[in-house]
């Protein structure tokens, strides 16, 4: 998995609470698999109309934010269904961040399955990136994981994560490589627990 530490880049500014999974990958796309280039079809029915054609309106359809590596969006960000597949559409489409003031539980734990870092924010700070990106879209911004800072413009805004979940992303770590990061710890318990309790060591194979 690829380490998350900063990044700058465009963000497109999202203004609604509650966009679902489903909003943000369609049930019908969920047999696609990522070799079919499932970021195509990121939030495909609020992009698109019935008959297939843009819906200017939206937000990613701007020419400033067809491709944003931050998302900014406000409270409950992927909430709904647990899909997995609408993390790998995000990250597939060049998301590599999603700013918000709150997420979907099992939404956020996929992201930080897949390298996408969600960053929580207060409302009124969420409103406040959304209004600037808004007047410029052009804005860029910038998420520092170590520091956990979000800078917009002239305002810097410090944004919350859970620990164990930044440091598996600033260091690239899958489930298995994080386990593997206690392996001292694990082999010291073990000595341990034999030398407290030797009847509950496995009989060797005969």
């Amino acid at each position: 998995m690829e380490k998350f530490v900063k990044l700058t880049g465009s963000a497109c500014p999202i203004d609604q609470s509650n966009v679902n999974t489903d909003q943000i990958l369609p049930a019908r796309y969920l047999k696609w698999t990522r070799a079919m280039g499932i970021g195509k079809v990121l939030f495909h029915d609020l992009r698109f109309d019935a008959e297939g054609n843009e819906r200017p309106e939206f937000p990613i359809n701007k020419p400033a934010w067809r491709n944003p590596k931050i998302i900014v969006a406000a409270r409950n960000f992927g909430c709904g269904s647990s899909r997995e597949a609408a993390v790998y559409a995000l990250c597939d489409h060049g998301v590599r961040c999603v700013i918000a003031p709150s997420f979907g539980d099992i939404f956020s734990g996929n992201a930080v399955q897949n390298g996408l870092l969600t960053a929580t924010v207060t409302d009124e700070e969420a409103s406040e990136i959304i209004d600037a990106l808004t007047a410029n879209p052009e804005l860029p911004v910038a998420v520092d994981l170590e520091q956990q800072t979000v800078v917009c413009g002239n305002r810097t805004y410090a944004f919350a994560i859970d620990p164990v979940r930044r440091t598996r992303l600033l260091n690239g770590w899958d489930d298995i490589a994080l386990t593997e990061s206690y392996r001292d710890k694990i082999a010291a318990f073990k000595s341990k627990d034999q030398t407290k309790r030797p009847w509950a060591i496995p009989a060797a194979n005969p």
